[in-house]
């Protein structure tokens, strides 16, 4: 068993719940076209995949049509969206163990950086980090499988086997593998088994505890002593 140094985290849907602030955000950037959403429940799929792909996907926008909700979007997002959030109960407590135990959590979000990373201040969570990698504002760098490529060049990580990611949606999984490295697939987020059953999720946590005893087991030292307790 591999003893994992990094740990890669996806943001929304794994550490943090998001709903209200996206789907307010998305919600706020349909009406500029017209579009009036009743059942917010009905946007959680923009809960993970770039913004652009999921206008164009699920309201049939062109690019230029979706890139201009993006505006829109951001302009909800940046100033109510991004603080309409809560962490999970335990996260915090996982970070705090990672990083007591010289492991390094690296944020791998398909949101843009500079929200990432006022997201993770606000919730007091940017101590834990060793680095954030997001999604750029022009959207030249969206995709997950590029953001977890920017993570490992940025982190100047050659042994992939010392890495594992942690996400909610097939993006993280995908991403992870098209990287060559193993993800752990989390069910208490915005994806659920059937997803990551296709995705071939390498490991699956049904909740936060399951995934703080996986990360237990997975991520121990070289002398075999488990994390503190």
């Amino acid at each position: 068993m591999s003893d994992y140094k990094y740990i890669f985290f996806d943001l929304d849907g794994t550490l943090t719940d998001p709903a209200e602030g996206i789907t307010n955000s998305v919600a706020y950037a349909l009406e500029k076209f017209g579009i009036e959403v009743r059942d917010r429940t009905t946007l959680y799929k923009f809960i993970g995949p770039p913004l652009v792909d999921s206008f164009m996907e699920f309201y049939g926008f062109d690019k230029a049509q979706a890139e201009t909700a993006v505006g829109f979007y951001r302009e909800y997002f940046s100033t109510k969206g991004i603080f309409e959030n809560r962490v999970y109960d335990g996260i915090p407590e996982i970070l705090k163990k990672i990083t007591e135990n010289g492991k390094k959590a690296v944020l791998a979000t398909s949101k843009p950086e500079k929200f990432a990373v006022e997201i993770l201040k606000h919730f007091d969570l940017d101590k834990y980090f060793h680095f954030t990698a997001g999604a750029t504002m022009d959207e030249t760098r969206s995709k997950k499988q590029d953001v977890i490529k920017y993570a490992l060049d940025r982190c100047e990580i050659t042994d992939k086997s010392s890495v594992i990611m942690v996400g909610d949606r097939k993006f993280d999984i995908e991403g992870a593998h098209i990287n060559g490295i193993k993800a752990v697939g989390v069910l208490y987020g915005y994806g659920d088994k059937n997803e990551m059953t296709l995705c071939k999720a390498d490991l699956t946590a049904n909740t936060v505890k399951d995934l703080e005893s996986i990360l237990v087991c997975l991520c121990y030292n070289r002398d075999n002593k488990i994390y503190h307790q």
